[in-house]
């Protein structure tokens, strides 16, 4: 189910609104009346946790993430928008099997056979570039398999969407000639959208609203362009729209993040997760840009710590049960354990134990704090199709 939030606005000034004519063709141009609408979306991770042969019979998480997806694109297969942008890691991997490509692309192009747009950056867990793109081949879809800039005309308007693939490699030094390089100034155009996969200064993440704002992979404020109605970007999964600076100064346009349609990890536990829908209108000749973040439902994410020092093998199993019970019963639950494990423990804390505790509808994760004194560590290293260890 979607939850909808309410609209919130920005006003900037155009470089392209409204033009009379192009060419012999009378044209209507980005004027009142207008509006544009674009769903956005990223970070969609499809293929976590979702092996093609699994071993163990789970629940996947991986179809949570797939069945959010289709319902972050519900409104453009209803015909409600009039471009779709991707932000960037449509896959959690740079090698995802064909299978999963297929699963994402076959909803995109259903938006295409609408006659919708698509634009899709290619995110960094996709290395820069979309795999199996046999699958995107469509007149409607493009991909950002370099910088670039692609022109739709929608309602009247001609509308440059520029772009480039994630860049990981000194982004800070070298975004101005990147952004170059997609030739936007070249393009005649009413409205301009910037789409990106980057970290932008002053984005944050994490429960301690950890800041990004000087590393080599983080675009500074002050080189993002004018004549933009928005930026659109992936990579961070907290939904936030910067409009300002660290200093407090208005960005030259809106920096929109949706946001991962699902939680990846427990740093996003008290996180929405969801989708965008944008608005560009034009009144005398100033672009107002609105936006509105579309809920999604989200597995909750449960952490615990588990002391095992004084605890036998009994006491431990009811310590996990009890943890198991008061849980959420869709939820995601994650227990580190730290102190001495016995044959006996490393029993009690194996996988095949550990599955038999949980229902079917929780995933249980079991995490081994590093500075652990162990005597026996359990069997828990990680298969392909097991989720049992997070990072820490």
């Amino acid at each position: 189910m979607i939850r909808r939030t309410g609209w919130q606005r920005q006003t900037l000034p155009t470089h392209g609104c409204p033009l009379e004519n192009r060419g012999s063709s009378p044209w209507l141009g980005f004027g009142v009346g207008n509006v544009i609408r674009i769903l956005l979306l990223a970070d969609t991770h499809l293929g976590f946790d979702l092996p093609v042969n699994p071993r163990v019979n789970r629940r996947r998480r991986g179809h949570d993430f797939q069945a959010n997806y289709e319902a972050a694109l519900q409104p453009a297969l209803a015909g409600e928008v009039d471009l779709v942008v991707h932000g960037g890691d449509v896959f959690n991997r740079s090698r995802p099997p064909s299978s999963v490509v297929w699963q994402a692309f076959e909803p995109l192009r259903r938006v295409a056979d609408r006659g919708i747009p698509v634009f899709v950056v290619p995110g960094n867990h996709e290395r820069g570039r979309i795999p199996h793109l046999r699958f995107a081949q469509h007149s409607h879809i493009h991909v950002f398999d370099r910088p670039r800039t692609f022109v739709t005309e929608v309602r009247g308007a001609r509308v440059a969407v520029a772009g480039l693939p994630s860049e990981r490699d000194d982004v800070r030094t070298r975004f101005t000639d990147l952004l170059a390089a997609t030739e936007h100034a070249l393009v005649d155009a009413d409205v301009r959208v910037l789409c990106l996969h980057q970290c932008i200064e002053g984005a944050t993440v994490g429960p301690a609203d950890y800041m990004f704002t000087t590393a080599a992979d983080v675009i500074r404020c002050s080189d993002l362009p004018r004549g933009f109605a928005a930026v659109l970007s992936g990579h961070i999964h907290r939904h936030q729209v910067l409009t300002t600076d660290r200093r407090g100064g208005s960005l030259p346009a809106p920096v929109m993040y949706p946001g991962s349609i699902e939680r990846t990890s427990i740093v996003e536990a008290e996180e929405d997760k969801g989708f965008m829908i944008v608005e560009l209108t034009c009144e005398d000749r100033v672009v107002n840009a609105e936006w509105r973040f579309e809920r999604l439902p989200a597995r909750p994410l449960v952490r615990h710590e588990l002391a095992l020092d004084g605890l036998d093998a009994a006491q431990i199993e009811s310590a996990i049960r009890t943890l198991v019970a008061n849980a959420p019963a869709d939820a995601v639950v994650t227990i580190r354990v730290s102190g001495a494990m016995t044959e006996a423990v490393s029993r009690v804390l194996s996988a095949r134990f550990l599955r038999e505790l949980t229902p079917p509808t929780m995933n249980l994760e079991l995490g081994v704090a590093e500075r652990a004194a162990t005597t026996t560590r359990p069997r828990m290293r990680r298969q392909p199709d097991d989720v049992l260890e997070l990072p820490f």
